[in-house]
């Protein structure tokens, strides 16, 4: 049994008719079909279409003879995505079995071809001869290999630029992310350098949109965050736009893809209140979205439509529950899967009903629609803003670290330069950390952030009141004070006990 590898994994006989007529070929390879179990999807005098069941080595695959002057090309390929780019033999063990099966029937038709012959014709006088050129598959016979893959062409345009636009954009992002983590400060906190140097280049950030930087919204789409994230995302890219592009048409794809995208990034800030968010999967979730309303308004004929939702399906669901176990954001899968159903639908079908839409109306109507969707959500969408706070925390703690050095002031210093490092280290430190807090208190911040900044607003009272009788203590020389100071060091202790097993240390 021979595997077949590639990206659409196939394989394909060409066989010489010579005097054998190709009307006959077809009759005996329409029998052929049926005999296997296979759906016929297509007949016509130039060829036959049909797809066997789902199995466990392929979704379903694609049966197709097809008339090419003296030759008849019969081909096996895999309709879905194929996992580890092979066919597990499953193609050439079709083949095997039609012509295995077509020796068979011509014998048993020899006794009764003009029957067929005239049925057959009778037939094909009714049908759509140019159903190749729009069948679901027809697209990727104009990958010959690799490097087709980039090539726009009819039927094909779109969806290699968007390919070739999020390769260069990965690359220009592995080189500034590159360049950040070697021009960073020593001190400087790796996973806000990530985090800072992915905003740069146009993340998606709840918190930055809400504030109004709605761009963020598009250019997330072309972020991605390693090889393998670009590289399964561009592969699902070529295979649902291999089908949906040359039936939806590349200005309807187009559209489709970038409103989608859009949509699950709304819906990504609505479930990830910080952090950011990257990746073209919402907008590809939106194509395979799109590809279930063309089977749904029956873009497809019957059988083809059973075999391609029954691969598709399996497709997303996987894709799907990926993301349900590692750091896969779903919930812009699920936004741009709905969105690109409902896009497409009203892109695709000229009526809605009794209402006839007119071609210009449908790109109003779907640009209104997720206009007045990202209105709603940009509205009733809380802003929180914990960047700014986590931020404004990590100076609020450094500045903690600095004021340690009051408790460990070396003994050979002149009075001078004790009161001086108290002052420095003390006082002007906290008073420091109370302008941060009245910072806090400008946030729109959740409850364990609250939390944690009405902590630090007491902290901070009870360590300026403590920094200050230092001072003193070391200013006039005397010990008076220790007992103030001890008795604010106790409450300060108390509260720290508190917080211990308060909401702030909650995950």
């Amino acid at each position: 049994m021979a595997i077949s590898w590639g990206y659409s994994p196939k394989i394909e006989k060409y066989i010489p008719l010579a005097d054998f007529p190709a009307d006959k070929y077809l009759i005996i390879a329409r029998q052929v079909i049926e005999n296997l179990g296979w759906k016929l999807s297509h007949i016509s005098k130039t060829g036959i279409i049909a797809y066997t069941p789902i199995s466990f080595q392929s979704y379903t695959e694609e049966i197709s003879i097809r008339i090419h002057g003296n030759f008849a090309v019969v081909k096996s390929e895999c309709v879905g995505i194929q996992m580890l780019f092979n066919d597990y033999g499953k193609n050439d063990l079709n083949l095997e079995k039609f012509f295995n099966e077509f020796e068979y029937v011509q014998f048993h038709l020899q006794d009764i071809w003009e029957e067929r012959l005239a049925a057959f014709h009778t037939l094909i006088a009714t049908q759509d001869d140019t159903y190749f050129e729009k069948a679901p598959l027809t697209a990727k016979d104009k990958i010959k290999n690799i490097l087709y893959l980039f090539l726009p062409q009819k039927g094909y345009l779109v969806t290699p630029i968007l390919i070739i636009l999020n390769i260069i954009y990965y690359g220009i992002t592995l080189l500034f992310i590159t360049l950040i983590f070697r021009l960073r400060s020593e001190d400087a906190i790796i996973p806000e350098v990530i985090t800072n140097g992915y905003l740069n280049l146009g993340a998606n950030s709840r918190e930055l949109v809400l504030e109004g930087q709605i761009w963020r919204l598009f250019t997330h789409q072309f972020i991605h965050l390693s090889i393998w994230h670009v590289f399964f995302n561009l592969y699902a890219l070529v295979y649902i736009g291999l089908m949906v592009e040359n039936k939806l048409g590349s200005v309807k794809f187009l559209f489709t893809y970038l409103l989608s995208g859009i949509c699950g990034g709304l819906v990504s800030i609505i479930f990830h209140k910080f952090g950011f968010m990257a990746g073209a999967s919402g907008a590809i979730m939106g194509i395979f979205g799109a590809f279930m309303a063309l089977i749904v308004s029956k873009a497809f004929e019957k059988n083809a439509s059973r075999a391609l939702l029954i691969s598709t399906v399996v497709v997303t669901a996987i894709m799907l529950l990926n993301g349900i176990s590692g750091n896969v954001d779903n919930s812009a899968h699920i936004g741009g899967l709905v969105s690109g159903f409902v896009i497409c639908y009203l892109l695709f079908n000229e009526k809605l009903g009794s209402w006839k839409i007119p071609s210009g109306l449908q790109y109003g109507l779907t640009s209104m629609i997720v206009v007045v969707f990202a209105a709603i959500v940009l509205t009733l969408t809380p802003n929180y803003q914990n960047r700014k706070f986590y931020k404004l925390q990590l100076t609020f703690d450094q500045n903690i670290t600095d004021f340690n050095k009051v408790y460990s002031i070396p003994r050979d210093l002149s009075k001078a330069e004790k009161v001086k490092m108290i002052e420095q280290h003390g006082i002007q430190v906290w008073r420091k950390n109370k302008q941060i807090v009245a910072e806090m208190k400008k946030l729109k911040l959740e409850k364990k952030e609250n939390y944690r900044r009405d902590f630090d607003g007491k902290i901070t009272n009870l360590a300026i009141k403590i920094s200050e009788l230092l001072y003193r203590e070391y200013l006039e020389e005397t010990s008076r004070y220790r007992d103030e100071i001890e008795q604010l060091t106790d409450e300060v202790n108390v509260i720290r006990g508190e917080a211990s097993t308060s909401e702030f240390n909650r995950d």
